[in-house]
């Protein structure tokens, strides 16, 4: 596949090369996956699992415990995680301290 880049525009050159990077990024990644599979075949093979081996731990799914609850309605909880909830700042800014609001 010849392409005659005297005869494209600055905007076709530029569709190429957008549709290139991500022929080249959907490559990659399509190998990246292919190796990890492979590498997690052979552990399994030998009875490892990837974090055994690699001594990386996996993060845990599931879902935090509350921590806080707002005193007026105690269905309103925050895990004390992110961003303070407003009913935490109102708390907070109306004299109370955070082990106030502890559950």
């Amino acid at each position: 596949m010849d392409f005659d880049f005297d005869s494209m525009s600055l905007k076709e050159m530029r569709e190429l090369r957008g549709k290139l990077d991500r022929a080249i990024n959907s490559y990659e990644d399509r190998k990246r996956r292919q190796a990890l599979a492979a590498v997690e075949e052979a552990a399994r093979e030998h009875g490892f699992n990837l974090a055994e081996l690699t001594g990386v731990k996996t993060r845990r799914a599931g879902t935090v415990a509350p921590k806080y609850a707002n005193p007026d309605d105690p269905t309103l909880t925050w895990t004390g995680r992110g961003r303070k909830p407003r009913w935490v700042q109102e708390s907070l800014e109306g004299g109370k301290e955070l082990d106030d609001l502890l559950i």
